[in-house]
């Protein structure tokens, strides 16, 4: 069996999670999953699982489905706070994908410059405000590389998100060994 790599988009069609103006969370996770599976795909010939194509994504009862079976499972969200200065990357999941957070939030700092929270970017799922997150305890990451609440951040990620999401995939397909195709 084959690497399986599962990138869904946190909040559904019907949830926009965060908004800053016209900008909805729900939206740039359905980019930043879109193109993070568009790169795996393309450049590496990775097998990806996502919960959707284009503006479309499942509810997260549904979405955790798709994580059994995978290799690395990551959900896309943005972090926000009532502080607009409010920034960083961070990944939550149990402790066993420590590392991949580790490795996702490193990727993103080394090309926005964004200081990583908690322990290198991890965070236990349970950090904060948090409490026992569905999709990490059926063992996958919610990854929150930039906060929406943050104009700057915001910028900055409107601006680079290809930049960005090439290296998500670029640092999950060598952490697994795979060269482009």
């Amino acid at each position: 069996m084959g690497k399986i790599i599962v990138l869904t988009a946190g909040h559904s069609n019907t949830d926009p999670g965060a908004i800053n103006g016209s900008d909805r969370e729900a939206d740039m996770a359905q980019d930043m999953r879109n193109i993070t599976a568009h790169i795996l795909r393309n450049d590496y010939g990775l097998t990806v699982r996502t919960d959707g194509e284009g503006k479309g994504n499942m509810p997260l009862r549904e979405a955790v489905k798709l994580i059994k079976g995978g290799t690395v499972a990551v959900e896309f969200h943005t972090n926000a706070a009532s502080n607009k200065t409010a920034t960083g990357i961070e990944a939550l999941s149990l402790p066993q994908n420590k590392h991949w957070c580790q490795v996702l939030s490193q990727a993103v700092a080394s090309v926005t410059n964004w200081r990583l929270r908690g322990d290198k970017g991890f965070k236990p799922d349970n950090a904060g405000q948090h409490s026992r997150l569905a999709y990490a305890r059926a063992g996958g990451i919610i990854f929150e590389p930039f906060f929406i609440s943050n104009d700057n951040d915001l910028k900055l990620f409107k601006e680079r998100k290809w930049v960005i999401c090439r290296a998500i995939a670029t640092a999950i397909a060598e952490e697994l060994g795979v060269a482009k195709v």
